[in-house]
């Protein structure tokens, strides 16, 4: 059976997802990476040079073949939920869906610690990665991240390997 991790950027749906698949001897498919893979170019390049409209069809598609996927740990991009369509495709897939909670704070250490975020991922709004930005969409997506949920996991404070102890266990 696949598992679907879903939550904001930075709350470790990658890290996590390759450890639980592994725990698990279930390849790790990452939405973001399907979308890069098929555009031949990063997230940040998709945004400037076609917009946020074209990455979320790119995303679309690629939320729609993953979900389709058995036996796979599944890693949804932060923004897959913003979409009715991958609403939709994820509570029809009947996988368990965990929301990977973690508070705003935490979430921008995380995300400016990252080296790689910088280069491959866009602003997502005028507010540039700021913790304001942070706040602010995480307050957008929160809802939608529980309208599709079967469970739910603060990770704010536990470690990838914690996180996939107590994620075994919600199964």
């Amino acid at each position: 059976m696949s598992i679907l991790l879903i939550g904001y950027r930075g709350s470790g749906k990658t890290t996590i997802g390759k450890r639980l698949a592994d725990r698990l001897w279930q390849p790790f498919v990452d939405t973001d990476d399907m979308v890069v893979q098929k555009a031949g170019k990063n997230i940040k390049q998709i945004f400037e040079e076609q917009g946020e409209e074209a990455f979320r069809s790119l995303e679309e598609q690629a939320v729609k073949e993953a979900v389709g996927l058995s036996e796979n740990v599944i890693a949804l991009g932060g923004g897959a939920v913003l979409r009715e369509a991958n609403r939709q495709a994820i509570k029809n897939s009947g996988r368990p869906v965990i929301y990977l909670r973690c508070e705003a704070p935490e979430l921008h250490k995380r995300i400016h610690a990252d080296p790689a975020t910088a280069e491959s991922r866009p602003s997502l709004t005028r507010l540039a990665g700021s913790l304001d930005e942070i706040a602010k969409l995480l307050a957008e997506r929160e809802p939608l991240y529980r309208e599709v949920k079967t469970a739910e996991l603060d990770v704010t404070h536990l470690t990838p390997e914690d996180a996939c102890v107590y994620i075994v266990r919600l199964l």
